[in-house]
């Protein structure tokens, strides 16, 4: 099975909101780093949001103000909270983890993976 694995994605009105999760198996996630990244159709994967492993967060310009990066160390699971969404937000959605990031910003590169979830904004 995959080690991490993203769930909540579904078809939303703009302007709706969502909520997407990352679930760990087989590691525990408060020790990493986790990256939320998307690639829409026809687009480069690009970097939305990071936490660090010791909870610093960060944005993409785009979604500074309507996403918010969280962790639930109780269900290892960290999450992305969608705000005021636009049809540009459209896209996969992936998560990563790196194990012990406390650098400044992201990390560079990401040992994890998971399968991707499916947003699409729409009216």
């Amino acid at each position: 099975q995959s080690r991490l694995v993203e769930s909540g994605g579904a078809l939303v009105q703009p302007g709706g909101s969502l909520r997407l999760s990352c679930a760990a198996s087989g590691f525990i996630l408060d020790s990493y780093a986790i990256g939320w990244f998307r690639q829409a159709p026809g687009k480069e994967r690009s970097g939305v949001s990071c936490i660090s492993s010791d909870d610093n967060v960060y944005y993409t310009d785009s979604v500074k103000g309507r996403f918010t990066i969280s962790r639930d160390n109780a269900k290892n699971t960290v999450y992305l909270q969608m705000d005021a969404l636009k049809p540009e937000d459209t896209a996969v959605y992936y998560c990563a983890a790196q194990g012990r990031y406390f650098g400044l910003g992201c990390p560079l590169g990401w040992n994890y993976w998971g399968q991707g979830t499916q947003v699409t904004v729409s009216s």
